[in-house]
């Protein structure tokens, strides 16, 4: 029989844990490190134990901002997608989870995984892509869709003047399609707004409860709104009404999916200390402020989901498939991420967005440079 009280039980655990963990002490020394470490970086327990890490790791490395963010706010630090070079030498991107270890204020554990999230990331970056682009291409569809357009519905109706019953049929249906891709474009247009965002400081919680009543009066008349609302949750930055825009859709899609009969979309929100992302410019971004909107609906199609957030993807029969898309650009002019899930007959939108103090308490690269400095003390 096992001993799990057993200090070699411990030492197996360790040992055995797949990914690459350390335990790293405030001035930055490395106290242990597991077999998974071992294997990795191809080197021995007895080559790394004492020494400083920093010794390995190229100069302004992320993984150093990790290490001193846990130390100096004493709370764990979560970022996605770090590329580690040790050694001078590259191993690829990693997931970085760093915390304080109990009853041991001046040592942090480090565990390092490789990729398992790694798809989840590109996908919100390639969300954010996908707005871009859909911006970009709004200016051109104004212009040079809008006036051609015109002239043809103009023509259509000029013809429909002298035309017989037969030939009626086909003005009309010129007529009835320009039409139809002028709304389209109309759309569109609303991506193209490439202005200043005007942003002030936003209770999201009075944007959700605005919304959710607007929905209740209208199209989602037939569902049960639950609310798992944290109210000590900071203001965000952000615009008003385009943050309502986007609840609206979310709302509106969740209210399409589920059933006139038990139909729930469940409102949870939430304050992840430590959360942190790297952005597309290469920033540690805090996006501490989780909302999930939650539905028992018939859910998303597997072949679809990775691309939902993609322009003229949808699952709705008539639909332009642009209203997630506007979420998303919405989502991303306020420095946040949005992904989806369906799983357990349930659709899960996540969205992660910044305080409005999110610069405040940040470390700085001359703050880790005065602490390596200390550390060689």
């Amino acid at each position: 029989m096992v001993n799990i009280n057993s200090e070699n039980f411990f030492i197996n655990l360790w040992n055995t844990f797949p990914h690459p963990s350390f335990v790293i002490s405030k001035n930055f020394r490395i106290i242990n490190l597991n077999s998974a470490v071992e294997n990795l970086f191809i080197t021995s327990k007895k080559k790394l134990q004492e020494k400083k890490i920093y010794d390995f790791l190229e100069k302004g490395s992320l993984l150093l901002k990790v290490i001193d963010q846990t130390i100096f706010k004493q709370a764990p630090v979560v970022i996605y997608d770090i590329n580690i070079y040790w050694d001078k030498k590259e191993f690829g991107k990693f997931n970085v989870y760093s915390s304080p270890i109990d009853n041991s204020i001046d040592n942090i554990l480090l565990v390092m995984n490789l990729n398992p999230q790694k798809d989840r990331i590109d996908k919100k970056l390639l969300h954010q892509n996908a707005a871009r682009s859909v911006s970009g291409l709004s200016a051109m569809l104004a212009h040079e869709i809008r006036n051609p357009l015109a002239g043809i519905s103009g023509a259509a109706q000029l013809l429909a003047q002298n035309a017989d019953e037969e030939d009626l049929k086909f003005t009309k249906l010129i007529q009835s399609e320009c039409k139809r891709i002028g709304n389209l474009v109309s759309k569109f247009e609303v991506f193209g707004d490439l202005g200043p965002l005007v942003k002030s400081n936003v209770n999201i919680h009075d944007v959700i409860e605005k919304t959710k009543d607007l929905a209740k009066a209208g199209f989602a008349s037939h569902v049960r709104f639950l609310e798992d609302y944290d109210p000590s949750l900071p203001e965000i930055r952000g615009n008003f009404d385009q943050l309502t825009q986007v609840f609206l859709n979310l709302f509106k899609n969740s209210s399409d999916a589920v059933s006139e009969n038990g139909g729930f979309i469940k409102i949870k929100t939430s304050y992840q200390s430590g959360i942190k992302i790297l952005s597309i410019n290469n920033k540690m971004e805090n996006l501490p402020i989780l909302i999930s909107i939650i539905d028992n609906g018939k859910g998303i199609p597997e072949d679809i989901i990775d691309k939902i957030f993609e322009p003229f993807v949808g699952t709705k029969v008539g639909g332009s498939g642009l209203g997630l898309s506007l979420v998303s650009k919405i989502i991303v002019d306020h420095g946040g991420t949005i992904e989806c899930t369906s799983r357990d007959n349930k659709t899960y939108f996540n969205l992660n967005l910044p305080v409005t103090d999110i610069n405040k308490n940040e470390i700085t690269d001359y703050d880790i440079h005065k602490r390596l400095l200390i550390s060689e003390d």
